[in-house]
């Protein structure tokens, strides 16, 4: 009889993972994690082609890449409110070990992560591996509006962290910089982080109004995945007070970010042209299909980000696995609180969703 494999923590054997279908998703049309769907600037791939195989042997140097974030984002049209230096900037493996790391960091058992419903999944594993108790309030119905008087009363309760993706993913309810910064200014006590991956494509960004030597229990997560393409490499940032920005690091490897990523995205932020050009194409397209779900009196429910919610007439796992047989993948929705029966579809190009829309109107049309 074989032995018992070693129990782990008792937080981590009640824990249910955080788990995305990902294999068998290459050579579709991937409308299901809100990726770009067009791929990195070119010269990102002349930068992997020319990467010496010398540093390969070589542990990962991240000089430059702060300053690199700094210098885009200070160049940007709405710019920073104040002068950033790289001890505001945390480099991590993809904004998921950002928000690993900063839960790890900041939560402990007993704790309580305060945060809306429904959200980006991977903020309650993460806390339940900590023992944290999670409070997730619900949207106000219609329209999935933010619930900031209910948010404003639970931080009275001081919640060790407050968790805001904004646009929030996946009901796209945005929350105006001002209205972040008065949470965090009104709860002190309370980290409050606020995870801005899709900002680009609504422009809600707390960046241009934060001073976080004024506010040092805010911290602004970004990520190079959905709008430069670097997805498949894995780069997230943290930018907030240096001291924070020092006890996040503290529980993370040393060289977690590898020397080919960080090359990636040294070229992708030196080509902000080729981004703002991709952003402004999926709002050509999501101005293009939401046309369409108007016209074709679809219900649907868009806001924020590079996606949208809709409710097909039938069966949304069903209408998911129609359009992956025709070689489009959405994302189902199903037994998501607020949401259920919706797909969630990703924005691409305005032929790509003309594609997506010309199979959908086939398949939910059927009896």
């Amino acid at each position: 009889m074989a032995l018992p494999s070693p129990q782990a923590r008792p937080e981590v054997e009640r824990l249910k993972a955080y788990s995305a279908p990902l294999e068998g998703r290459r050579n579709l049309l991937r409308l299901d994690f809100n990726e770009n769907t067009m791929g990195p600037s070119p010269r990102v791939a002349e930068a992997i082609r020319a990467f010496p195989v010398d540093q390969i042997a070589i542990y990962p140097e991240y000089d430059g890449l702060r300053e690199a974030l700094l210098a885009n984002l200070e160049s940007s049209p709405a710019g920073l409110a104040s002068a950033l230096t790289p001890a505001h900037v945390g480099i991590f493996n993809g904004v998921d070990a950002a928000i690993h790391a900063v839960i790890h960091a900041y939560g402990a058992a007993g704790d309580t992560l305060l945060t809306t419903s429904p959200t980006f999944g991977y903020y309650a594993p993460c806390a339940g591996m900590q023992g944290m108790a999670i409070e997730a309030v619900p949207h106000e119905l219609p329209g999935f509006v933010f619930p900031m008087q209910a948010i404003r009363a639970a931080l009275l309760r001081k919640p060790r962290i407050l968790m805001l993706c904004n646009p929030n993913n996946p009901t796209g309810t945005r929350l105006p910089a001002a209205q972040v910064l008065e949470l965090a200014i009104a709860a002190p006590e309370t980290l409050v982080v606020v995870d801005e991956l899709y900002e680009a494509f609504t422009g809600d960004s707390v960046l241009p109004s934060v001073d976080f030597h004024d506010v040092p229990n805010l911290l602004v997560l970004r990520s190079l995945a959905k709008t430069a393409g670097l997805a498949g490499l894995r780069i997230g940032f943290a930018l907030g007070h240096p001291d924070v920005v020092d006890r996040v690091g503290r529980v993370t490897g040393p060289y977690d970010v590898n020397s080919l990523v960080v090359t990636a995205a040294m070229a992708a932020l030196a080509d902000q042209p080729y981004t703002d050009a991709y952003v402004e194409e999926v709002l050509r397209a999501r101005n293009w299909l939401v046309t369409e779900l108007t016209r074709q009196r679809a219900i649907y429910h868009a806001a924020g980000g590079n996606y949208l919610l809709l409710w097909p007439r039938r069966s949304s796992e069903t209408v998911e696995a129609e359009l992956r047989a025709a070689g489009i993948l959405v994302r189902s929705m199903a037994g998501k609180p607020q949401i259920d029966g919706s797909l969630r579809i990703s924005i691409g190009t305005t032929e790509q969703m003309q594609r997506f829309w010309q199979a959908y109107q086939a398949i939910d049309s059927e009896p």
